[in-house]
């Protein structure tokens, strides 16, 4: 104590001296302040809680200045800090101080003593018997606060309030959950009691709406996940007030329970919402590696003709694909989980195997499965099914390389093109079903769950088309994060197109499978994977199988790292999947978060080269690609 109180009693004298000489306004400047001995917590997480930081090392950043008021209150939060998180024996037992010639900044150094944690030995429930025993399962299992660990008080509370939301979800609004803490079988073990009260068995009572002018009432109720007479669920409050906000009708959207003093059994509820304006444009300027420059423009009327009707226009230019498309939808299609829309594009789209013009529409009817009523500690799952049917009369023509391909001539001819100019046309006229699975919590950058995704599709001459195709593809992501700042992504494709009779007839070339470039196989430029002519020109497959993981890491801030491995081939037979033939690459990417989705720069090398891939006209040598693009590759 007496060798603490020596060292700030130095500290202090010296930095009172250096102000007393220093001409600049702000007094002494704080250049570093470190942290000496921690383990079971980062030094970012300390810094979170402290008045004293250190200025920016770029010479237009903030400046922070040290003050003595403020570091003897920095000494006691981080006492605080540490026992709040089951470390009570916690303590600052020194810290160094070093200023620089001038006087003018200090260097500041603490050294932190941890020692040992109470740990939680069981966590007890009682009052909980309301509960389903599935339910009741998964949150003894799913806490915040673990056995074993240290008592951390914000865990503790975070525990609370998921055994109170989970009481809530299965009607009982007014419950309560107490917390309290008895002496283990040790001096540094603790049992953790959670006794509830949950109180009356409720139901939802009369909705009242507040806010609405030119939308109807009888909108804002169809976006509502509940009834007048159902048990009452927190989870469906919560619910309709995202499917308000998914209506982009209102700039403001608020579903909450009144009457909480008296108890009522029959809760009512309030919606109050706050409309935005109904037309709205969006300009979208961007670049990739691929698609180069990229210009967008989205206008859409998100209440045309009324009752939550979309109407819109997009418009894209880019290298890769530029054309106009027209949408309408329809929600609340009989019933209120589905949704009818009708889209109509004129989209021309430049591959480097090959050009396509499409014109025509389509039409899709999507519904959405119930969401899960799983336990509030698990995120809700969202399951969609659409059925699609498509009528677009496509023009392609083949690369120019292709077309001086000798090697390839037999095949043109054999495709229906005509081998001079390579060009094909014809109408597609398709039937597809499409599932998806979605359990993460945010798409654009999921750290946990999976994402499912199947597709299957029929063209057929007895839809009055050119081709006769059936094609099947799928897709799983996982997302798992092992730390806070660590998250493994993995992801798996596969698929193949079959034909009643010869694919090379029935099937058009756009539709055939090529990989390579930015979202699979980064080692290679796009559409570089794929069957070989004799030439050396990818041409294309039937079958396909791709894989991608990822070990995504938080470095600073907004900034990220990532370290990929690639894996996958296309084949020219159909419903093939050969192993022992997928070519890979490994490298290393960054990744800085933006509102709109991380920018992402990837290099990838090729650990088993194509022999024989011609690119450009020439024999490939190179044996890596660089990427810059928006979003996660998956």
């Amino acid at each position: 104590m007496l060798c603490r109180s020596f060292f700030r009693a130095t500290l202090f004298c010296a930095l009172a001296a250096a102000a007393a000489g220093c001409k600049e306004e702000g007094g002494i400047k704080v250049t570093s302040f470190n942290f000496q001995g921690t383990k079971v917590v980062t030094p970012k997480q300390l810094k979170s809680v402290l008045a004293t930081s250190s200025s920016s090392k770029i010479p237009w950043g903030e400046k922070h200045y040290f003050s003595r008021d403020q570091f003897e209150a920095d000494l006691k939060r981080i006492v605080a800090f540490y026992r709040d998180r089951g470390y009570p024996d916690a303590r600052v037992t020194s810290f160094d101080v070093k200023m620089n010639d001038t006087q003018t900044s200090v260097r500041i150094s603490v050294n932190i003593t941890e020692g040992e944690p109470i740990r939680v030995e069981r966590v007890e429930f009682v009052g909980f018997d309301s509960l389903p025993e599935q339910h009741r399962t998964a949150l003894e299992g799913g806490l915040p606060l673990k056995v074993g660990e240290p008592l951390d008080r914000a865990r503790l509370q975070a525990s609370r309030e998921a055994a109170l939301d989970e009481l809530k979800d299965h009607g009982y609004p007014y419950a309560s959950v107490k917390i309290a803490e008895s002496p283990g079988t040790s001096e540094r073990q603790r049992v953790v009691s959670l006794t509830a009260d949950a109180g009356p068995l409720s139901k939802f009572g009369p909705v009242q709406i507040n806010g609405n002018v030119s939308v109807g009432e009888n909108i804002v109720r169809r976006q509502l996940t509940y009834r007048p007479g159902q048990i009452f669920r927190q989870s469906a409050l919560q619910e309709s007030q995202r499917r308000l906000y998914s209506a982009e009708l209102f700039d403001f959207a608020n579903v909450e329970p009144l009457q909480q003093e008296q108890k009522p059994t029959d809760v009512p509820t309030r919606v109050t919402v706050t409309e935005g304006k109904h037309q709205k444009v969006n300009f979208g300027v961007g670049y990739g590696t691929e698609e180069k420059g990229r210009v967008q423009v989205d206008w859409r009327h998100v209440n045309f003709l009324g009752g939550a009707r979309t109407a819109g226009v997009l418009a894209r230019y880019s290298a890769l694909d530029k054309g106009v498309r027209l949408n309408f939808k329809e929600p609340y299609f009989f019933g209120a989980r589905n949704d009818f829309t009708l889209t109509g594009q004129s989209w021309h789209t430049d591959e480097p195997a090959f050009t396509l013009d499409t014109n025509g529409g389509r039409v899709t009817i999507t519904r959405q499965l119930r969401r899960g009523g799983g336990p509030v500690l698990r995120s809700r799952a969202t399951t969609t099914l659409s059925l699609t049917y498509a009528n677009e009369y496509e023009t392609y023509t083949i690369s120019n390389e292709a077309l001086e391909d000798p090697t390839f001539r037999d095949e043109l001819i054999a495709l229906g093109l005509d081998p001079r100019f390579g060009t094909g046309r014809g109408t597609r006229s398709a039937i597809s079903l499409d599932g998806g699975r979605n359990t993460t919590n945010n798409l654009l950058d999921a750290k946990q769950g999976y994402v499912a995704a199947l597709h299957v599709e029929q063209a057929g001459k007895w839809l009055a088309g050119t081709w006769d195709y059936f094609e099947a593809t799928g897709e799983l992501r996982v997302f798992r994060s092992i730390s806070d700042r660590l998250v493994v992504a993995a992801q798996g494709r596969m698929g193949s197109i079959d034909a009643f009779g010869s694919p090379e007839i029935q099937v058009p070339f756009f539709k055939r499978y090529f990989l390579g470039g930015a979202t699979n196989l980064r080692g290679w430029g796009r559409y570089e994977v794929s069957p070989l002519s004799g030439a050396g020109l990818p041409i294309g497959g039937f079958s396909f199988l791709n894989f991608s993981t990822e070990l995504r890491a938080s470095i600073w801030g907004n900034l990220g790292a990532v370290v990929f491995l690639d894996g996958g081939n296309v084949l020219g037979d159909r419903w093939s999947f050969d192993l022992r033939g997928l070519r890979y690459d490994v490298g290393p990417g960054l990744r800085y978060q933006t509102p709109i989705g991380p920018i992402r720069a990837d290099l990838g090398f090729q650990l088993n080269p194509i022999p024989g891939l011609v690119v450009n006209g020439e024999p490939e040598k190179r044996n890596f690609r660089f990427h810059f693009s928006i979003g996660q590759a998956f």
